[in-house]
């Protein structure tokens, strides 16, 4: 029996994921901020992954188990829609604290489990590498700097023979898109600085969220990945042409276009 641990893994993409792994023949630990029922081959674990003693805790239920984790799948994450020059500090360090924080939590409590040939997947968003558009951008840089790090402790724990890879899904069906509309609403209602500009954007959220795959699909990638001898570093899933056009263009070009879509 090969055991994963999954955060985030009663949104949508980890509920999916979950599922997937369990059917797949995999015993599941699936951490969440709310604890589910427990079934066959999964045990909910309920952890609030900013908080040290929660993994910790977390860590010392797995290891009552097993001693040997196969691979830790993250999922856990926040979507966050704002204003570089408007967003408060606590909201700012909340989107770094779940996005960043937690999962770099989580992989330092839980390596004494991580064996030779163990694996981290970690999700983090077709933004990561690409030019973000006008108000994604604590979203995009906090997704970022996570794909930095996973590239960084792939280098590290390569020595140990542990691979580190990252999937970098686009647009993807879950409650999640929901959110990104609430917050667009939310922002457009608040903003004392851009609310032409922001109900404009909602046009250009609207063709790239209109291009979504559903959970299952990412689920599906994480269970190959996981059955790959040598996974490679990225994994894309769902790239959204408009935005590789848009990337293509110099930084000068791309500012241009989109002050011109977005200008009132």
């Amino acid at each position: 029996m090969k055991y994963v641990l999954v955060t985030g893994a009663y949104g949508g993409m980890g509920k999916s994921a979950v599922k997937q792994l369990k059917t797949a023949g995999y015993y599941v630990f699936a951490l969440d901020l709310k604890e589910c029922e427990r079934e066959d081959n999964v045990t909910p674990i309920a952890a609030d992954l900013t908080s040290e003693a929660d993994v910790i805790n977390a860590f010392n239920i797995i290891k009552s188990v097993t001693d040997k984790l196969y691979a830790i799948v993250h999922f856990a994450g926040v979507y966050v829609l704002d204003s570089l020059v408007e967003i408060s500090h606590e909201k700012l360090a909340r989107a770094f604290e779940i996005n960043l924080f937690g999962a770099c939590r989580v992989n330092r409590i839980f390596l004494p489990l991580l064996k030779k040939r163990s694996r981290i997947v970690l999700t983090t968003s077709e933004l990561a590498p690409l030019s973000p558009l006008p108000f994604t951008g604590i979203y995009a840089v906090t997704k970022s700097a996570l794909d930095k790090y996973a590239y960084s402790l792939r280098m590290e724990l390569q020595l140990l023979d542990i691979s580190v890879t990252v999937v970098r899904p686009g647009a993807v069906k879950t409650d999640m898109l929901g959110v990104s509309t609430s917050a667009l609403d939310r922002f457009c209602s608040t903003t004392t600085h851009y609310s032409c500009n922001a109900k404009r954007f909602r046009s250009v959220v609207d063709k790239v969220e209109a291009r979504n795959v559903p959970p299952k699909k990412i689920a599906a990638l994480v269970e190959r990945i996981l059955k790959k001898r040598k996974p490679r570093f990225v994994y894309s899933c769902n790239r959204n042409p408009l935005l590789l056009i848009l990337n293509v263009l110099p930084k000068r070009f791309q500012t241009y276009v989109i002050g011109r879509i977005l200008k009132s």
